[in-house]
C-alpha cells in the first residue's frame, strides 16, 4: 500500500513516520514535506498543498490507496472535495465540514444551535460596533480573527485598551487579511485548557489521549501566541470523568449537529477545551490534527495506524489501542524572533536516535550535502516517553543542553503545569 500525506510541518512528519511503521505500507510520500523528513525514509514530492490537480494526478499515477490531509488551509480550500470528485479517498473533512475551523462565527452558531457549552460572544465586521461591545463587556476579554491565522489570530486582552487595539488591528489595519475581516469577541473563560482529539466518520468517533499544548512563546505562558511551543499527553491530573463529560456534552452533539446540517464530518476533530467551574467548555474547534499535539499523541498509538485509517474510511470498526502508561512530552525549538521576523539558514543539530524522536517542521539540506539548515519559525521538535512528566522533561532538556541551539530558543517549562 502506498500513501500520500499532504503538508510540510512537524505534524505531517509525525503522521507520515507513523504510517511508514506498518508492514502493509510500502511507501509514504509527503507533499511538499521538508528535507528533514527524508532522514526517516519518507519520499518528498515537490507539489504545493494548493496544487490540487497536480496532487490528484500524482495520486493516480502512483496508485495511492488514500491520502491524509494535514493543514487547515488545504481543507478550507476544499482539497478533500476535489480528491473525492476525482474518485480518490482522502482522510479529512469536506470544505463545508471544515468550516468548524475556518469560520469561528460558524462554529459558534453550531455550538449555540446544538447546545454545546462555550463562551458568550459577539461577531463584528465594523470596528466601532466591536469597540462598543468590548467597552460594554469589559476585560479580560478575547478577540479572535474569524478565519484562519496560523494559530496566531487570538488575543487574550487583559484590558479594554488591549482588546480595542486588537480589534483595530484586525478590522482596520488588515493584520490577518481576509481572515480578520470579521472578529469574534468572547467572554474570558477561567480554567485549565486541554486538547481532545477524535478520529471521526459521521456519527462514529474514536477518542485519543488528552493533551496539553503551550501556545505562548516564552516560559510561564508569556509573550505572543504561536502555533505551539510544546505539548504532553496524556494530561495526568485530568480525571476520566471530565473526558467522559466532554464526549457527552461536546463531541456527540457537535457531530450530530454537523450531520443535521448536511455536513457530515470525516477526519480528525480537535476540540480545544477549558475546564471551568461549570464543566468543560469549547474554546475552539480545529478540523485536523493539532501541531505540536500530533507529535506527542501518535507515538502513543500501539495499533496499526494505516489499518486504523483504512477501516475508518471504509466505515469498518477499527481496533485502536494506545499506550496506557507513562507520559509523552515534546519541546519545540524555534528560530529566535518567532512568531515575528526570524533568520533562516542556520545549521541544525544532528537528528537524535533511540528513545528521543526528532520531528522536523522547517528544515532544508545544505546544497548537495545531508546537513540540515533551518527553514522556518518552528524548526524541529524533540519528543520522548517516560514514566512521569518530570522524567520526560529531564530527558528532553538534558538532550537540548547538549545541542548547539545558537540562533534558536525553546521553552524550559513544557509540562510543568502537571507537576
Amino acid at each position: 500500500m502506498k500513501l500520500l500525506v499532504v503538508g510540510s510541518g512537524g505534524r505531517e512528519h509525525a503522521i507520515a513516520k507513523k504510517l511508514l511503521e506498518y508492514r502493509d505500507v510500502e511507501q509514504v510520500f509527503v507533499a511538499p514535506g521538508n528535507d528533514g523528513m527524508a532522514l526517516d525514509g519518507l519520499d518528498l514530492v515537490n507539489i504545493g498543498i494548493s496544487e490540487h490537480s497536480r496532487l490528484i494526478e500524482f495520486a493516480k499515477e502512483n496508485d495511492i490507496a488514500w491520502s491524509f490531509i494535514g493543514p487547515d488551509d488545504a481543507l478550507a480550500a476544499g482539497i478533500v472535495d476535489d480528491f473525492n470528485q476525482a474518485g480518490l479517498k482522502a482522510f479529512g473533512p469536506s470544505r463545508l465540514a471544515a468550516e468548524l475551523e475556518w469560520s469561528k462565527d460558524f462554529a459558534k452558531e453550531i455550538m449555540v444551535k446544538y447546545g454545546v457549552p462555550t463562551a458568550a460572544y459577539g461577531t463584528f465586521s465594523e470596528f466601532e460596533e466591536a469597540k462598543a461591545y468590548i467597552e460594554k463587556q469589559g476585560a479580560p476579554i478575547v478577540v479572535k480573527a474569524d478565519g484562519l491565522a496560523l494559530g496566531k489570530g487570538v488575543v487574550v486582552a487583559e484590558t479594554v485598551e488591549q482588546a480595542v487595539e486588537a480589534a483595530h488591528e484586525m478590522l482596520l489595519d488588515n493584520k490577518f487579511g481576509d481572515s480578520g475581516a470579521r472578529v469574534v469577541i468572547e467572554e474570558f473563560l477561567d480554567g485549565e485548557e486541554f486538547s481532545l482529539f477524535a478520529f471521526v466518520n459521521g456519527d462514529r468517533f474514536y477518542i485519543m489521549p488528552t493533551a496539553q499544548d503551550h501556545k505562548r512563546a516564552y516560559d510561564g505562558d508569556k509573550g505572543p501566541n504561536t502555533g505551539g511551543m510544546g505539548a504532553y499527553a496524556p494530561v495526568p491530573h485530568l480525571p476520566q470523568s471530565v473526558v467522559d463529560q466532554s464526549v457527552e456534552t461536546i463531541i456527540k452533539p457537535v457531530l450530530k449537529g454537523m450531520i443535521a446540517e448536511g455536513r457530515p464530518y470525516l477526519g480528525v476533530l480537535y476540540a480545544g477545551l477549558i475546564l471551568t467551574a461549570d464543566g468543560p467548555k469549547v474554546i475552539e474547534f480545529n478540523s485536523r490534527f493539532g501541531d505540536p499535539e500530533t507529535q506527542i499523541i501518535l507515538p502513543r498509538l500501539t495499533s496499526d495506524f494505516a489499518q486504523n485509517i483504512t477501516d475508518i474510511l471504509d466505515k469498518k470498526e477499527p481496533t485502536i489501542t494506545w499506550l496506557d502508561e507513562g507520559v509523552t512530552l515534546g519541546v519545540v525549538v524555534a528560530s529566535e524572533g518567532y512568531p515575528l521576523d526570524y533568520e533562516k539558514g542556520l545549521p541544525l543539530p544532528e537528528k537524535t536516535d533511540g528513545d528521543i524522536i526528532t520531528y522536523y517542521a522547517g528544515a532544508k539540506f545544505t546544497g548537495n550535502s545531508r546537513a540540515l539548515l533551518s527553514n522556518g519559525g518552528r524548526v524541529y521538535m524533540l519528543v520522548t516517553t517516560a514514566d512521569t512528566v518530570s522524567a520526560a522533561q529531564k530527558k528532553i532538556y538534558d538532550q537540548l543542553e547538549k545541542q548547539d541551539t545558537t540562533g534558536f530558543f525553546y521553552r524550559t517549562d513544557i509540562g510543568s503545569k502537571a507537576l
